[in-house]
Formats: C-alpha cells, structure tokens, sequence
C-alpha cells in the first residue's frame, strides 16, 4: 500500500455578505491547512476583485467610473475606499492570526485579467496599449510585494501566498476581449509577453518577500503550461473546464512537484460529497498519479462563493474538506 499525505482545501477569494471578521474567521476554521483572507464584492466594487486589486497599485491613480474602473490623474473616492478597506481587512486578518503558524493566501487579480478589464485616462482597455499594460504589471508587482513585506511584519510565523485570479487570461491569448465599444476585439497578446510579465511579478515577489505565486483561472483552455513556464509554484482550475491537454499538463506539473489546485466544486450546482470525491479521483486515476504526491494537491471550488448564502457557502467548505479526505484515503488503497 502506498502512503499518500493529506490534500489540502481552501477558497478562492470571494465569499458572501459583508461581515470580513466573520469571513476570516470562517476561512480559518474551514480552511485550516490552507486559510486565506476572503473578498467581499456585496461590500461594493471597491471590495470587489478589480477594487481589491486597484488598492495594491503602486504608483497609480485609479477612479471608478460608469463603465468601470480607469487610470486617472488623481485617486477618486472610490479608489481611496478600496485601499482603506483593504488596510482594514488585513488589520482584521492580523488580529485574528495572532499566535497561527502556516500558510496564508492572499488573492489579488493577475496583470492580464486587470489589463483586460481596466480602462486607459483617453478610453479603451489597458490592454490595447503595450506600454500601459507593461507598467500596469510592474505596478502590480510592486503593490503586491510590498502587501507581502508588511504581512510578514505583521505576522511574522505565518508563510504568505499569493493568488493571482487569472480569468481573462485565456481570452487575452485568443484575441477576443471586447473593446470599449464592443464592436471588436483587442489584438492577441503574444505568449512571450504575457509569461514576461508573470514572470516579472514571480520574481519580483520571490526576492522581496520569499513567496510563492499561485495561479487561478476558472475560464475554459486555461493555459497550463505557460503558467508553470512563467515560475507559477501552482495553477488552480476548475475541472468543468479540464480537457485531455489540460490533464496532460498536470500529469506534468505533479511529476515536476509542482502544486495543483482542483475545482471540484461547482458554483452553478449542488453535488454530494462522494460525488465531488468521485470527479476527482477520476482525472487523477487515468493520470495514474502516484499517492505520494497528494501533498502537491489542493481541492477548492471552482469559482468564489460570493453568490451563494452564507450557509451554502460553509457547507461547499466543509463538503470539500470531508472529499479530500476520502480522496487522499482511496488514493492510499
């Protein structure tokens, strides 16, 4: 019989209702191998991904605007609100991690998926501009290793994980973002730029912080390997989405002891236990994954829990962590 380590579960990021003491606590209690700090989209679109992820932006004003959120010239109140709300939230997360020693994830939107979704001063995507998105980026990487720096300050026998929701990243590389307008679509970014920028934001995290970057991406043809290319430590996807070049490629991550994460868990649909157990063990089983390597893996939902109740959204946690349980065990037999 082979050994096989417990697997691992976490959320994604979001998560219902507007109580972020509550959400953490929850986070910590569900989630206790792997916590993370929960966002709060019904808080408003400052406690959204794209707000969360503006607060993190070194070096550059931001403003909500009616069609969504835009670089300006000066911080709007919006702006102003996301990066206090952010201060607060890890305020919450420090007083409630006193005294915990592990792993804490932090998720935050990805260069590319905010370059998709964030306008220029003068209108249109960030993305349509190579200069922009390349500063968007660096920005970002900025932003992001400074959070980590004060989080290690702050708590110091924790080891911060980055997150970075990737979800416009597949329609990025296949040229079919919308413009503003909506009558077109943005020009495909080439593979080399877009693992260029990953790339930079990895080691740019690595070397100030000492932390490891996860990849989420929940769309359809989530690039595997580019990701994994790019200095990824794990990509998490939604196994709806898994196609056999998919599976391939996490053969190949688990082979190179890399971490990955499995959306077992669906947000359009309500499944038992030993069924989210069963549509795990099955890709594993045709990948003929060695048990030992289950430390390497994470069960999530696929998506956040921002649009389920309260109690819905325990319950996927705790369905999640009694399925990888019966996972890491059948792996074992």
């Amino acid at each position: 019989m082979s050994s096989s380590a417990p697997i691992r579960v976490t959320g994604i990021g979001s998560w219902p209702g507007t109580d972020m003491a509550d959400a953490i606590k929850i986070a910590f209690a569900e989630c206790p191998d792997l916590p993370y700090l929960p966002e709060l989209p019904a808080a408003g679109a400052h406690a959204a991904m794209i707000g969360r992820a503006t607060a993190l932006l070194a070096g550059l004003a931001v403003d909500l605007q009616p069609a969504g959120w835009r670089l300006t010239d000066g911080s709007g109140r919006d702006h102003r609100l996301a990066v206090a709300t952010l201060r607060s939230d890890l305020d919450l997360l420090e007083e409630h991690a006193q005294g915990y020693a592990g792993p804490v994830k932090y998720s935050v939107a990805g260069p590319w998926t905010l370059a998709a979704t964030m306008e220029r001063p003068r209108g249109d995507r960030v993305l349509a501009d190579h200069g922009a998105r390349r500063d968007l980026a660096q920005s970002l990487a900025e932003g992001v290793a400074e959070l980590l720096v004060d989080m290690r300050r702050r708590l110091p026998e924790t080891q911060p994980l980055v997150q970075l929701d990737e979800p416009l990243l597949p329609a990025v590389l296949a040229g079919s973002v919308p413009t503003a307008s909506g009558f077109s679509r943005h020009r495909a970014v080439d593979a080399p730029e877009v693992s260029t920028a990953l790339r930079q934001l990895v080691e740019r995290v690595q070397a100030t912080a000492g932390s490891d970057v996860l990849v989420h991406c929940c769309a359809a043809d989530p690039p595997i390997q580019l990701l994994y290319g790019a200095g990824a430590r794990g990509v998490l996807v939604d196994l709806d989405r898994l196609g056999r070049t998919e599976w391939d490629a996490i053969g190949a991550a688990l082979e190179a002891d890399q971490w990955v994460g499995l959306g077992a868990w669906p947000t359009d649909r309500t499944l038992t236990t030993d069924e989210v157990a069963r549509r795990v063990l099955s890709g594993l089983r045709d990948l003929g994954m060695d048990p030992s390597r289950s430390a390497q893996l994470i069960i999530t939902p696929a998506c956040g829990l921002a649009s389920a109740t309260p109690a819905e959204a325990v319950s996927a946690l705790r369905a999640l962590r009694t399925a990888a349980d019966i996972v890491t065990d059948q792996l074992a037999s």
